[in-house]
């Protein structure tokens, strides 16, 4: 292990000194008691003072003296404001693209997405034909890849399905909620239930019941609410009897 370097003993007597290039730079600030000193290296050291400023609280002036070899005289290397181990800090920056989540995009934002994004995957486009492909072919082909879905540049992924899909089956949509526990059926069994195309329909498609929470949403096959189209009225109103006096008839046979 390296040998700690003996305090210099003009570097460590530079009290005044220090403080008074800390005083130079704190301004307003001010400064305050001194803390300490710490050995940096040889004929260098560290002098701490307290700030005393509201504001920063833990933080501590620290000012860096050194002598030249075979010198007398100290002079200032450095002067900074420091937090310590209890100060107060602005929270640890965070790239936006990292802050950003689940339904936090408003009008007018755009997040682009980036090029390795695991849930999208190249799709098909006309580059992709040969170009010595005979034109009913090629009509065929295309008509194929647009009722797919494919015609675009890039797709989803079976990654990006597989999250769309976990995070819809955990949400209000999925079937693991107090709504589903109480309907009278399943989405898959109601009228109201649009299953989506491709691989996700097989499991997902959208309510169009406009009196459901779920109205416009995602939701599971296997997820319900009250307003199943097969839900029929437990009880009616009770029928009124003919009235015992007709008052409501006109006998026109007396005229």
């Amino acid at each position: 292990m390296p040998v700690a370097e003996a305090l210099d003993r003009a570097c460590a007597e530079a009290v005044e000194l220090a403080r008074a290039a800390a005083i130079g730079r704190a301004g307003a600030m001010g400064v305050g008691e001194h803390l300490g000193v710490i050995v940096e290296d040889v004929r260098v050291a560290t002098h701490l003072f307290a700030c005393p400023h509201p504001g920063y609280p833990g933080w501590s002036w620290q000012v860096t003296v050194a002598r030249a070899s075979r010198a007398r005289v100290v002079t200032v290397s450095e002067v900074t404001l420091l937090p310590g181990p209890d100060s107060l800090l602005a929270p640890t920056w965070v790239p936006w693209s990292d802050r950003v989540g689940p339904g936090d995009l408003s009008p007018g934002v755009i997040m682009p997405t980036p090029d390795n994004d695991p849930r999208v995957e190249p799709g098909f486009t006309a580059a992709d034909m040969p170009p010595d492909m005979e034109p009913a072919e090629w009509s065929a082909t295309r008509a194929v890849v647009a009722e797919l879905g494919l015609g675009r540049e890039r797709v989803l992924s079976a990654e990006g399905r597989d999250d769309a899909a976990e995070r819809w089956l955990a949400g209000d949509g999925g079937p693991d909620n107090p709504m589903t526990t109480q309907a009278p059926g399943v989405c898959e069994t109601c009228a109201y239930f649009v299953a989506l195309s491709g691989p996700l329909g097989r499991v997902f498609g959208a309510c169009a019941n406009e009196y459901t929470p779920s109205d416009g949403r995602v939701v599971s096959r296997d997820h319900g609410c009250g307003a199943h189209s097969d839900a029929t009225e437990v009880s009616r109103g009770e029928q009124l009897r003919q009235p015992a006096w007709d008052t409501v008839s006109l006998d026109t046979s007396i005229f």
